[in-house]
């Protein structure tokens, strides 16, 4: 038995699965005001469809939906099978607040009340 597939149904069958990965995938990539849809994520990087998305470089915001996941330092890494791989050169969490310089105590108090004279 023969295990060879001709180009065009391999074509075909990369296309299927990344209309797939589009289908199910809520994260994207923002850089600048452009926003691409992400396929894979996975610690040291992800991918992105190659057709659609043009070359990507430098600092870019990962989210998931609206939730914003990481500010990461890419680079390209290589294509294959339709799908652009990029990794990390540095990956930061995001925070939804500024980071404290000082320990506060979890009992603290959140504001103070003043007297009404």
């Amino acid at each position: 038995m023969s295990t060879y597939v001709s180009k065009e149904i391999a074509a075909e069958l990369d296309a299927a699965r990344i209309a797939g990965l589009k289908k199910i995938s809520r994260l994207r990539v923002d850089i600048g005001d452009n926003t691409y849809k992400i396929l894979r994520l996975w610690k040291d990087g992800f991918t992105v469809e190659a057709d659609t998305t043009p070359q990507l470089r430098g600092l870019v915001d990962i989210y998931d939906g609206v939730n914003h996941l990481y500010q990461c330092l890419i680079i390209a890494d290589e294509d294959e099978a339709g799908e652009m791989r990029y990794e990390f050169k540095r990956s930061t969490a995001a925070a939804d607040k500024a980071p404290l310089d000082f320990y506060r105590a979890p009992d603290a108090p959140i504001a103070l009340l003043g007297h009404k004279d």
